[in-house]
């Protein structure tokens, strides 16, 4: 491992420490940095706020479990497997999502999830003739519908358990890409 990646680790297990206790919003890059034992300017060398740091952790934690679940034939494993590492890390991403802000976390899950969606509709349109902007709409319109869910599950205290909120993304969604594909196809 090198030595960047475990400066970075080190960084991500102080901000998960103190983000079960305290507000991300109340949490300083000194906090952060003393925590671990470095420096603000060490964490500035790989981080540029703590929001980039929250992002990189769900990023490099969730891109690893779902890695081959990017396309629309496994979607519902990957959103299970998703679904599982954020209730693994409960308060981290409970705290991560009501803090608002530039930078937030919200706006990065939106990006992040909107890519898969994009993977998913590239998948099933290969041989389709359907123009850019009317796949950006599709995969807009599946990424609300997702971040939202996922969204209010989190801030709800993730009552329902992973498998039954999948089963239930599953009954509304599952089909309708195609068709919405099929429907601008040209």
């Amino acid at each position: 491992m090198s030595e960047s990646l475990i400066t970075k680790k080190a960084l991500a297990v102080s901000i998960k420490q103190l983000m079960d206790t305290v507000p991300l919003a109340k949490i300083s890059i000194q906090k952060i940095s003393d925590s671990c034992g470095l420096s603000r300017k060490t964490f500035y060398y790989h981080f540029k706020d703590k929001f980039d740091l929250v992002n990189w952790i769900y990023y490099t934690e969730v891109s690893e479990s779902i890695a081959d679940c990017k396309n629309y034939g496994n979607w519902t494993e990957g959103t299970y497997r998703t679904l599982l590492y954020l209730m693994k890390n409960k308060s981290f991403y409970i705290n991560a999502l009501n803090t608002p802000g530039q930078n937030a976390f919200s706006e990065y899950f939106f990006e992040f999830c909107f890519k898969i969606i994009m993977n998913a509709i590239d998948d099933l349109s290969i041989e389709m003739n359907i123009l850019d902007k009317d796949k950006k709409f599709i995969a807009d319109f599946y990424s609300h519908a997702f971040v939202g869910t996922t969204s209010q599950w989190i801030k709800h205290g993730m009552k329902e358990s992973p498998e039954i909120l999948v089963d239930g993304i599953r009954n509304v969604l599952e089909g309708t890409m195609p068709h919405a594909l099929n429907m601008y196809a040209k």
